[in-house]
């Protein structure tokens, strides 16, 4: 860390070639004389990248960038704000606190937070920020956090953990095993030190698989942005031997968020129901698909499935549903010639559980994308193609 780059005049040149080419800033250089260019550059190629991801700070002035890598690889404010929400109580230790932005939403929650870091540098960063953002309850340690724990040997009321998902040569991996810390090994560990983990991963993990690797899960939870998965968070308690609970949840700009909850063993036991398109049609978001809600959602919403490997779902009344809305304007076969008779050149395409691809059918149909058409090629429950012409609500 070079204290120098928080000068005045440093600072300024950051802010004012945000938008500018970096080719032509590390061509151009610069003229102050305590710092490389490259460091420069490095300031204002991660706070650019901080805009929408971190805008609390990059709104605050004199905050200290990590390398770019670093802000690719830490969590989203709004991602940090929601699972903040899910935790209490006085103490968390965050044993792979990297840039900080999950410890900083912690910390508004809990009366005392540390920040484990490995790296000295980026230990460094952090603290600073903290004092910028006018934290004053978290404690920056920099080693690491498994070493904290046994170290401290003191009794947390949650353990947050965000295992690295990149390999020894910088190459992004996502299984438990590959990441570190790995989980699998340390979760008991966790468990002796606090009564409550909760373990951030890829949202490329399969749920059921992991179900096999972690113990004493008591929640999951599927968090989507804007109908994009970031993120599953598993949530282990002390003793806990109970059903796991499943928690999706699709934060939306300027809505309220889409939220649905179920049991994974209902989801086993309950029968979904079946029928030929209605005047309605429901498209789960992300997280749902994600968490395989399939028969819960028929059950508990009490709409149809066309198919049981379509997850698409219709109903006769319009009802609130946690996922995109359609009503239904028409039914038409899978058929080149009684399509063209529609005279539709333009619509937005979906497939589920159809042989085309979406690029296919553009070609095939002569299609452009886009308008207030929406189409979804499908299999109803009678193994037919169907095209279900749809206007969004």
């Amino acid at each position: 860390m070079n204290p120098t780059l928080l000068n005045t005049e440093i600072q300024a040149f950051i802010n004012n070639n945000i938008n500018s080419e970096i080719a032509k800033l590390i061509l151009g250089g610069t003229t102050f004389n305590d710092v490389d260019t490259k460091e420069v550059i490095e300031q204002i190629e991660a706070k650019k990248r901080s805009v929408k991801k971190l805008p609390t700070w990059f709104k605050k002035e004199n905050i200290y960038w990590p390398n770019k890598l670093n802000i690719e690889q830490t969590s989203s404010e709004i991602t940090a704000k929601y699972k903040s929400t899910i935790i209490s109580g006085k103490s968390l230790i965050d044993v792979t606190g990297g840039f900080g932005v999950d410890t900083y939403y912690f910390s508004q929650h809990v009366d005392s937070v540390i920040h484990c870091e490995i790296d000295n540098k980026l230990s460094k960063i952090v603290a600073h920020n903290f004092k910028e953002l006018e934290i004053s309850n978290i404690k920056c340690l920099n080693e690491s956090g498994i070493d904290a724990l046994k170290r401290l040997d003191q009794q947390f009321d949650w353990v947050y953990v965000d295992p690295s998902r990149r390999d020894k040569t910088k190459n992004k991996v996502f299984l438990l095993t590959d990441c570190t810390p790995d989980v699998k090994i340390f979760q008991h560990l966790f468990l002796v030190y606090a009564k409550n983990v909760m373990v951030k991963t890829s949202p490329l993990l399969d749920i059921s698989a992991t179900l096999f690797a972690l113990n004493h899960i008591t929640e999951i939870y599927v968090v989507a942005v804007n109908n994009e998965v970031k993120e599953l968070l598993w949530i282990l308690q002390r003793d806990y031997e109970g059903d796991v609970l499943i928690k999706t949840i699709n934060l939306q700009k300027d809505k309220n968020p889409q939220i649905y909850n179920f049991k994974l063993a209902d989801e086993a036991i309950n029968i979904a129901q079946y029928h030929l398109p209605l005047n309605y049609l429901y498209e789960p978001n992300s997280a749902i698909l994600k968490a395989g809600a399939f028969n819960s959602l028929s059950y508990d919403l009490d709409v149809y499935k066309l198919h049981k490997h379509s997850h698409l779902y219709t109903s006769k009344e319009l009802i609130d549903f946690p996922g995109r809305r359609f009503k239904i304007e028409k039914i038409l076969p899978f058929n080149k010639k009684l399509f063209a008779k529609e005279k539709i050149t333009k619509g937005n395409i979906t497939t589920r559980n159809f042989p085309l691809t979406v690029a296919e059918i553009r070609k095939k149909f002569k299609i452009k994308d886009g308008g207030d058409i929406y189409l979804f090629f499908t299999t109803n429950l009678d193994e037919e193609k169907t095209i279900v012409v749809c206007s969004k609500i």
